[in-house]
């Protein structure tokens, strides 16, 4: 069997259409033809009034804080077990962020670690729905509501999931989506910024064009702003993808129910889970293994690695990396973290591309059974 990798795109004839299709007429008066339909259709599917296609969810963060006015004396919660995308857009506009504790079922953001990480200077909690799982959403929004604090959802890897009936994404102030090359559905690079909030999605509009006000008169900046747009040929490979969305995400349920079928019965190994009244995308497979079996994810890694399967790790405390070691808030946060610290160090995404089928979830797990248990 070929090398598998851990993940990649379903990309079909339409995409390719779509993309040929803008490459040869996206131009001239059509030019905005693929971004103006790609944002309404994503907005009518998370429910939301508007949506704003951007070159990547780490934008839409930034974005997201210079239109709610987080500055210097501002702190903002993020979950410590996520990718670094979530967290440094925090310190590109001068704020603290700080590192709370997650969930020990759904690995997202506790709510309990968030109350008790709430200061007067505390302005954004950006929860994360890591890998497909949501968090308490109901819990965390009652918490900021009471605390006059902005919620920014990083839904960058759950498009599709849901809680209690809401679409990942519109649980926020604003909601920010990743459509890079290992997510559900790509652009290739690309994101997206959604929110109900039309003085947000219009301050965001400026910025993301050096400060360009719309109906201003050309070349006449207010302000100095970023350069933060998505081309024809993204929007357009992203509106295909969105019209097959449930066809994608069914995919990825089906990835992990294949997944859950040869693993569940093996004891000390916990795969994602799905709370009553969520639905999980299951972007990332995700197994946490026991330290019983006396392996760290890294040895994991390596050695499903020489069987020619790739995995990838957990993700590290952002507390624990080089990135933020100095900052009083990460000092604190190892002290306090302990879920996140007991998790991470045991655990690994399993590979769940778009190409996968069953017989090949089967030979990664008969891979993994081998090298945790000596199966």
């Amino acid at each position: 069997m070929d090398r598998i990798p851990v993940a990649g795109p379903w990309i079909t004839q339409k995409e390719i259409d779509y993309v040929t299709d803008a490459v040869t007429h996206a131009w001239y008066g059509n030019a905005n033809m693929y971004h103006e339909q790609f944002e309404k259709a994503f907005s009518h599917y998370i429910g939301t009034k508007y949506a704003m296609a951007l070159p990547s969810c780490t934008s839409a963060i930034h974005l997201s804080l210079l239109a709610l006015g987080i500055r210097n004396d501002a702190e903002v919660i993020v979950p410590d077990l996520t990718w670094i995308a979530t967290a440094a857009p925090i310190t590109y506009v001068g704020a603290t962020p700080v590192f709370a504790d997650c969930d020990e079922k759904t690995w997202c953001l506790s709510s309990d670690s968030f109350q008790d990480c709430i200061t007067p200077k505390t302005k954004v909690v950006i929860p994360v729905d890591l890998y497909g799982n949501m968090p308490e959403m109901d819990a965390i929004r009652d918490i900021a509501q009471d605390h006059g604090i902005a919620i920014i959802e990083d839904a960058a890897e759950a498009i599709g999931s849901e809680y209690h009936g809401k679409r990942s994404g519109s649980f926020g102030d604003t909601g920010v989506f990743s459509f890079h090359g290992s997510k559900t559905m790509t652009t290739g690079e690309g994101g997206m910024l959604v929110t109900d909030r039309k003085e947000l999605y219009d301050r965001c509009l400026a910025l993301r064009d050096h400060g360009r006000a719309p109906g201003q008169k050309m070349f006449w900046n207010a302000e100095v702003g970023y350069k933060y747009k998505m081309s024809s040929m993204q929007a357009a490979l992203g509106l295909a993808q969105l019209e097959r969305i449930n066809e994608l995400v069914k995919r990825k349920r089906q990835i992990f129910s294949w997944y859950q079928q040869n693993l569940q019965f093996i004891e000390g190994i916990t795969l994602n889970t799905e709370p009553s009244g969520t639905t999980n995308s299951y972007w990332m497979v995700t197994a946490i293994f026991d330290s019983k079996f006396g392996f760290f994810k890294e040895d994991v890694i390596r050695i499903m690695k020489e069987k020619e399967i790739d995995l990838r790790p957990f993700f590290y405390p952002l507390s624990s990396e080089p990135a933020y070691s100095g900052f009083p808030a990460a000092n604190k946060a190892q002290k306090r973290n302990v879920v996140s610290y007991r998790i991470s160090p045991y655990g690994v995404n399993l590979p769940c591309g778009m190409n996968m089928n069953k017989e090949m979830v089967v030979f990664v797990c008969n891979a993994l059974k081998q090298v945790l248990i000596h199966e």
